[in-house]
């Protein structure tokens, strides 16, 4: 996907995860998503600011104040955001920046479109909730990750399978396959291996990571 088809997959991915979250229980804003130690509150803070970018003073005085772990920042950032506003606060920035093409530093527009697809069903999952991924942004994702390495090491963390996707052309790897769709792999990519198993099968499965 170029840049333009990119954007507007974001766009709207940013609209489609205000619709989900519009209609949540209190008690749904605090379940805990696919992210260790992250609510569907937190995940949706940190969706919601990612393209209302910090300065860079502010950006040097954070991560000076999580020691230098970027996990650590993200975490606390996107908490603190949570903590600071009403949820249906939230849900209005998602649509207030859904169009932006603002980026956070050190990243680009590849990056922000996975981690937006990956963010939905952080959310949606653990809700139970339907939330479409496009197969086609799904595959552009995957290849992303996989030629990443930090911070999910995903040729690292899955060496020795063959990843092959039955919904759309896309493959990476050597080895025993493992088959499912674009959407599994690309969660199997960026860690959510229990997430994805489900919807995988293949010799390689069993070799996979838990």
């Amino acid at each position: 996907m170029d840049s333009e088809e990119s954007w507007q997959v974001i766009a709207g991915q940013r609209l489609a995860l205000a619709e989900l979250l519009e209609g949540l229980s209190a008690a749904e804003w605090e379940t805990p998503s696919l992210c260790a130690g992250w609510r569907v509150r937190d995940v949706a803070a940190h969706v919601a600011m990612a393209p209302q970018v910090l300065s860079l003073r502010t950006m040097t005085v954070e991560w000076l104040r999580a020691g230098g772990r970027f996990h650590r920042l993200n975490h606390d950032l996107a908490v603190r955001h949570a903590q600071s506003r009403p949820t249906g606060r939230l849900v209005e920035e998602l649509r207030e920046h859904a169009s932006s093409r603002r980026l956070p530093m050190v990243t680009s527009y590849r990056n922000t479109l996975f981690d937006i697809l990956v963010h939905g069903q952080d959310i949606a999952v653990p809700l139970g909730r339907p939330h479409h991924m496009p197969p086609a942004a799904a595959r552009a994702g995957a290849t992303r990750v996989w030629s990443m390495g930090w911070p999910f090491w995903a040729r690292r963390r899955l060496r020795g399978v063959r990843l092959v996707a039955t919904d759309v052309e896309w493959s990476a790897g050597a080895g025993a396959e493992v088959e499912g769709p674009i959407e599994a792999l690309l969660l199997l990519l960026t860690g959510r291996v229990a997430t994805a198993l489900p919807h995988l099968r293949g010799a390689g499965v069993p070799a996979l990571p838990r």
